[in-house]
């Protein structure tokens, strides 16, 4: 008897005998929960299933729901699938944490740069002044930045015309389209 072992590979795949061994369970039983998607094996080109060492963890997580805590199939499948979402959510914030670590870094390494500009020191460089010092018409000096960004505060709205817009737009415009 094979154990299912992949062969240099480095992840455990076991044929489903093995699995149902290994997990405490009849083959039946992982078939049925294959079935019901609360677990969901790699599966060969012949439609065989594999294992892995994690869904045999799995297996047993269910087992013990069901038998030691009286859980439902119904209820351990909602159970896995918010254990799965709240993994992958934490995951994003991770991501997100460290992606907000990164630009802080920047952000304080640019603030650390900018305070040996001239401009943040509060001299004025020759481009930005006239004679005898005097700001330049037109040229702005504005605390804290490099450089000036207008900024707008227009709000475009689109929606998308639907068939039945198309259509009625025909019948009110003569069958011309707009």
């Amino acid at each position: 008897m094979s154990t299912g072992k992949a062969e240099g590979s480095g992840t455990a795949v076991y044929v489903i005998s093995v699995a149902a061994e290994l997990s405490g369970m009849h083959a039946q039983t992982l078939r049925t929960y294959d079935r019901m998607g609360l677990v969901s094996p790699a599966r060969t080109r012949g439609g065989g299933r594999r294992y892995s060492d994690r869904d045999i963890e799995l297996l047993r997580k269910i087992q013990a729901l069901s038998q030691d805590d009286g859980v439902n199939l119904a209820g351990i499948k909602s159970i896995i699938e918010l254990t799965e979402e709240r993994d992958q959510l934490e995951a994003e914030r991770d991501a997100l944490a460290d992606e907000v670590r990164a630009l802080r870094d920047q952000l304080a390494a640019g603030q650390r740069a900018g305070a040996q500009h001239p401009q943040a020191q509060g001299q004025r460089t020759r481009g930005a002044q006239g004679p005898q010092g005097s700001q330049v018409p037109g040229r702005s000096q504005r605390s804290g930045e490099l450089v000036h960004v207008p900024r707008s505060t227009s709000v475009v709205m689109w929606s998308p015309r639907t068939a039945r817009d198309r259509k009625r737009n025909r019948r009110n415009n003569g069958g011309q389209t707009t």
